[in-house]
């Protein structure tokens, strides 16, 4: 029997990278998981990677009217969620001098916004004993030049998991950070690349990550693994925010 056999999990972002590997993992365990995507195209083709007990809803979730679709969309098959992975995130570089409100406002919309309601609106479907993992980023401990926009937007939702076990207590639901180092998805491609490469030299271990790797630890934070496990941010960077 699979970790998660029987259980409901909603993942954001779960159309590439990280979401999409967790999910396929989650599947693999026995979940049934609901995954949501901005572009529709990317989104059928990971429904068909994972194959069977998956929903792709199209959404942003920067969007509340998307995450109000999600959940009842969610609510119409019966089901009730056991795992929220608030996983959808962007990423972009912009040193101080240059920083406009646009790329303010995009990153704190879909980085911050996006998760608080995400998990918010789950709520009411999220069963006692549930599991709330947010992708976090090493960028939230390290100082990194022109990263420091989206490095505050991963360490404003370290503080929502620390409000949030206190919160949730009484409903036994844990909430989690997990914070991964560079990793070898779509979006590092997007980032310029002389940036990443300075990155890439102090990550001890020496190497990027893998999506599967960061999947294995997403799996335990939602898994019963974990469950004396709560308001922790468990890193997954080879090292890097911890020397």
């Amino acid at each position: 029997m699979g970790k998660l056999q029987g259980k409901v999990a909603v993942i954001t972002g779960g159309s590439s990278g990280i979401g999409l590997a967790a999910a396929k993992l989650f599947v693999a365990e026995g979940a049934y998981v609901f995954i949501t995507g901005r572009r529709q195209k990317e989104l059928d083709e990971a429904v068909r990677v994972i194959g069977d007990n998956v929903t792709g809803i199209q959404g942003d979730v920067a969007d509340l009217a998307d995450l109000d679709r999600l959940y009842e969309s969610v609510n119409a098959t019966g089901r009730r969620i056991d795992i929220v992975f608030a996983n959808a995130g962007i990423a972009e570089f912009a040193a101080l001098g240059n920083i406009t409100e646009a790329h303010f406002d995009k990153l704190f919309s879909t980085n911050v916004k996006g998760v608080l309601f995400t998990v918010q609106k789950a709520l009411p479907l999220l069963n006692d004993g549930g599991s709330i993992i947010l992708t976090g980023s090493v960028a939230s401990a390290k100082g990194t030049p022109a990263f420091w926009v989206y490095g505050a937007t991963k360490a404003a939702i370290r503080n929502f998991v620390r409000g949030w076990t206190v919160e949730l207590k009484d409903r036994c639901i844990r909430s989690n950070v997990l914070s991964p180092g560079p990793i070898d998805t779509p979006i590092i491609g997007e980032q310029p690349q002389d940036a990443m490469a300075r990155i890439l030299s102090t990550i001890p271990m020496g190497r990027m990550g893998e999506p599967d790797e960061v999947a294995k630890a997403a799996l335990f934070l939602a898994s019963d693994d974990s469950s004396f496990v709560t308001g922790i941010e468990l890193f997954v960077d080879g090292g890097r925010a911890q020397i």
